[in-house]
């Protein structure tokens, strides 16, 4: 399957893959739009958008600083093929500026957090919102490294959310690991390809 997706990765051009990324991103909004005017009310659903600059600095960042810990220890001491997602995830940022990438990292965070965190654990509770979101992320079903972090990362989140009832927390939280992964990303290749 990694090879399949090297295969795939290596198809089709950049500006395809970040297409693709803007349109699952959209179809992950709409969902999240369809189903939080099924399942909300006004009140509730405001509820859970606590704009608390403190709260939302302070857990979203320490949040995301736990996991930017972790995953830069993985990044160093793990093998490299444990870590690999077939090249999707350097194809979308390598080449991309870094106003872009602070763009597709906040939609990624808004987006996904409004469905799992804001929809489906408000909903149907933490354990189903992050299975959920592991078996979402069918790219690393095949690394048990990568499906192991995602599946953790989705229930950390969860507990963060579950623990502030701020969705504005782990939206910050989720843009943070998100954004600073795929700077490391596009410096990282860049170093590469000049030491080359």
């Amino acid at each position: 399957m990694i090879k399949k997706q090297m295969d795939i990765a290596n198809q089709i051009s950049e500006q395809e893959m970040v297409y693709h990324l803007y349109f699952t991103q959209a179809l992950i909004f709409l969902v999240a739009l369809a189903l939080g005017i099924y399942l909300f009310t006004p009140a509730t659903f405001f509820s859970i958008w606590q704009w608390d600059v403190r709260e939302i600095l302070l857990y979203g960042g320490a949040c995301a600083a736990i996991v930017l810990f972790v995953d830069f220890l993985l990044i160093r001491y793990v093998p490299e093929q444990w870590y690999d997602d077939g090249g999707i995830n350097e194809k979308l940022f390598r080449s991309r500026s870094v106003p872009h990438i602070f763009i597709m990292t906040a939609m990624i965070a808004f987006c996904e957090e409004l469905l799992f965190r804001g929809v489906i654990q408000t909903h149907v509770g933490l354990l189903f919102a992050s299975v959920i979101f592991g078996l979402l992320h069918i790219r690393y079903w095949r690394r048990w490294l990568l499906l192991v972090a995602v599946v953790s990362l989705s229930f950390w989140i969860g507990f963060i959310y579950e623990w502030t009832g701020n969705l504005w927390v782990t939206i910050f939280a989720h843009f943070l690991i998100d954004f600073i992964l795929a700077l490391h990303i596009r410096y990282r290749t860049k170093e590469v390809n000049s030491d080359a």
